[in-house]
């Protein structure tokens, strides 16, 4: 018997949960800016500002945490910077927190590299999403996926 998700149940499930992001300085001052933004009883914020200076060990740190943090239910977390930690990424099986790749302003986003559309070309064949290597499929899949 499959039991459905109701809007309901999806509100209840989501509701207080946070979106944190581990990106480059312009994209976490976006994200603030647009109110996500927080810190917990522990004083533990849900975003990392990655730079030059940030090691890989502090950004797979981070990201372990935000994977433990019951208040995170999704992770933004920029290409380029999930390709340093793709291993760690890998290896995240569960279904929350949801980890999304984003672009970011120094790095386009990748479609080839993007672990969420290799496995719907798997589910779907390659012939249902098309060859997504251009902005042109992107833009088609975008159109497609609004109606």
């Amino acid at each position: 018997m499959s039991r459905s998700l109701d809007i309901e149940s999806l509100e209840s499930i989501i509701e207080g949960k946070l979106i944190s992001v581990i990106a480059d300085e312009d994209t976490i001052v976006g994200f603030l800016l647009g109110g996500i933004g927080e810190i917990n009883e522990n004083d533990d914020p849900n975003f990392m500002v990655v730079d030059k200076e940030t090691s890989v060990s502090e950004i797979e740190k981070c990201f372990k945490e935000f994977l433990k943090r019951e208040d995170i239910d999704i992770i933004l977390i920029t290409q380029n910077l999930a390709e340093l930690i793709r291993h760690e990424i890998d290896t995240h099986t569960s279904l929350l927190p949801i980890v999304l790749e984003i672009p970011s302003k120094d790095n386009p986003y990748e479609p080839t590299k993007d672990p969420i559309l290799c496995k719907a070309k798997e589910l779907f064949g390659s012939d249902d999403l098309g060859d997504v290597e251009d902005e042109e499929d992107l833009d088609t899949i975008e159109s497609a996926s609004r109606g």
